[in-house]
């Protein structure tokens, strides 16, 4: 397994102003919130066939329906969500089950997919060792390409001097 390079971590210790263990905790805390977050509007996304505001691409009487909150627990303590919902009422995402409140133990999974470099075989297999169920490549792209923006958005962020 790869690890994220030296200067990617010393740029998230001084851009995310980690001083202690809490602060780095709460920081991944904060990372694993916004990757479920996106993992769980891709899935919603492959349900439906286009994405949010894309109408053009839309072939469904199917649309969103705004989102239902859910705290869940996790290796870093509580996390709020936003669960999407489906205006059928047929939606059940894959990441964070319906009717389940506690999913720790895939943090390290989610987060080894950053360390990993995020490769659509990687992620497939992860998701397969978490849930035992074969995800499509459909869903592993959307659920890429939501996620790509974000990292590279942090890893381009400025920096203060």
């Amino acid at each position: 397994m790869s690890t994220l390079p030296k200067e990617v971590l010393r740029e998230m210790i001084s851009g995310g102003n980690l001083k202690t263990a809490g602060d780095l905790q709460s920081y991944l805390k904060n990372m694993f919130k916004d990757v479920l977050q996106e993992m769980l509007e891709a899935e919603l996304d492959t349900k439906l066939g286009y994405s949010k505001g894309d109408r053009n691409n839309k072939r469904t009487d199917n649309r969103r329906n705004g989102h239902t909150e859910k705290r869940v627990k996790t290796q870093f303590g509580e996390i709020p969500l936003e669960i999407p919902r489906d205006r059928n009422g047929d939606f059940e995402p894959v990441v964070v089950p319906k009717n389940k409140r506690d999913i720790s133990g895939i943090e390290e999974k989610v987060i080894s997919l950053y360390a990993r470099g995020m490769s659509t075989r990687d992620i497939h297999d992860q998701i397969k060792d978490i849930y035992g169920i074969e995800i499509s490549a459909e869903m592993v792209s959307k659920i890429t390409d939501h996620v790509l923006p974000k990292v590279k958005e942090w890893q381009n962020r400025p920096l203060e001097p």
